[in-house]
């Protein structure tokens, strides 16, 4: 597989880090454990607003730490901005866990928040961020992918790609995006579940949301292991920008919802 300098950096950073500063887990004793990587934007890495019900772990569901250490999942996830906070990866977990009973999950978080699809290629630098996310998302796969199986990847993105200049270049580098990341873990069947973007009232879609809302819907048409994730009912923060906390707790079920049907052939 293809290494890039980024990606190597990445990886000894990773293989280099000690201890995290948060409640560290030990690596699963026992059953299954079930690895997915999450990729996007914002929205995907979580704004929502922390309580204190958000730093009890959740039994058998782990993630990987911003030092490079395997510990619990505890919100925020990820670390791609100073605001990170509640994302959906928990409770995609929790309703996870309750269709495989005894299988532990595993989270793999590269989100960048604001990131455009053609920054998801490799050796592009995002300056927002200060990373390289395909590098570094394939990077920490590659770190953590031995300690259990990688079962897909949960994508949420898009918003960056709603304007003009963009639009019409999307689903040509969209689909490259998932084609490569295939490639590059060594599955040309990955699962990849895709959100859809807030449709938040009083702050209507433009042409070119509906055209990236298209393509969304579209990949999930064409391919039976890439599945589309509504979001229609979820509600904002403030900013009209990003899902709040209870609704990512939804769309965290929905993603749960959505991985049974697309697996239900293989699985049962």
């Amino acid at each position: 597989m293809r290494s890039t300098l980024a990606g190597l950096l990445v990886v000894g950073l990773l293989m280099m880090a000690g201890c995290a500063t948060g409640p560290i887990a030990p690596p699963a004793a026992s059953g299954e454990l079930h690895l997915f990587l999450l990729a996007g934007q914002s929205n995907m890495a979580g704004r929502g607003t922390m309580t204190d019900d958000r730093r009890e772990p959740i039994a058998g569901v782990y993630a990987l730490q911003q030092d490079g250490s395997w510990g619990l999942a505890l919100d925020p996830l990820h670390w791609d901005k100073p605001k990170a906070g509640v994302g959906l990866a928990r409770s995609f977990a929790r309703a996870y866990q309750a269709r495989h009973p005894g299988v532990q999950v595993g989270f793999i978080p590269a989100a960048c928040g604001g990131s455009p699809v053609e920054v998801w290629v490799p050796g592009a630098f995002f300056e927002p961020t200060r990373s390289h996310p395909y590098d570094d998302a394939i990077a920490r796969v590659e770190a953590v992918r031995h300690r259990g199986q990688l079962k897909g990847i949960l994508w949420h993105q898009g918003e960056a790609d709603s304007n003009p200049d963009r639009a019409d270049a999307y689903e040509q580098r969209l689909t490259q995006l998932f084609a490569r990341f295939r490639q590059d873990l060594g599955d040309a069947r990955l699962p990849i579940l895709v959100g859809q973007l807030g449709l938040f009232e009083g702050r209507p879609w433009t042409e070119e949301r509906h055209q990236v809302d298209a393509v969304h819907q579209q990949v999930a048409r064409h391919d039976d292991r890439i599945a589309f994730v509504s979001a229609a009912g979820l509600t904002a923060k403030p900013d009209l920008v990003h899902f709040d906390a209870t609704s990512l707790d939804e769309l965290g079920r929905r993603y749960a919802a959505a991985w049974a049907q697309m697996m239900a052939p293989t699985e049962n």
